[in-house]
């Protein structure tokens, strides 16, 4: 999975390609890690879902969010997030914070070197899904300095 999900951020293809592939690296990392830590009655942590999908693939490269949710439903339908932080800031924030990385030696990957309209797209969709399930979806303003981001992030994983 992991293989696959570093392909992905490195070759150019074509947007439902990389739909295809997301969807394969996630069902290898359900199969391998997530189902059965649920099984032991674990919590589970992810640094990225299928929101992720939905606002880059679907919100930034326009593919279909009907195929989205196909794919969704296929490989992961008994396993979905209870609970989704989203780390909200505006598309000149990001990119900003990108070319500090960048001017730091650090090199973007491919969706990192996106323009700044492909950024608004993300999220928008990110910001619509959670307007659309607003009991999973915790929004932290990330503008702030991380202290107070941790601090919310703490008052949440508090109240689970």
């Amino acid at each position: 999975g992991e293989w696959l999900r570093k392909t992905l951020l490195e070759q150019p293809m074509a947007h439902e390609s990389e739909v295809l592939l997301m969807f394969a690296a996630r069902r290898e990392h359900v199969v391998q890690v997530i189902e059965p830590a649920l099984a032991r009655g674990d919590c589970v942590v992810c640094d990225r879902f299928t929101d992720a999908t939905y606002a880059y693939q679907g919100g930034g490269h326009g593919v279909s969010l009907e195929l989205i949710g196909t794919l969704e439903r296929h490989v992961h339908a008994r396993c979905n997030p209870d609970l989704t932080l989203l780390f909200d800031v505006p598309g000149t924030v990001s990119r900003e914070r990108l070319d500090r990385m960048r001017a730091k030696g650090r090199v973007l990957d491919k969706f990192e070197r996106e323009p700044q309209a492909f950024f608004d797209r993300v999220r928008a969709a990110y910001l619509s899904r959670a307007a659309a399930e607003p009991a999973r979806f915790r929004i932290i303003d990330s503008t702030r300095p991380p202290d107070q981001v941790r601090a919310d992030l703490a008052r949440i994983v508090d109240e689970l």
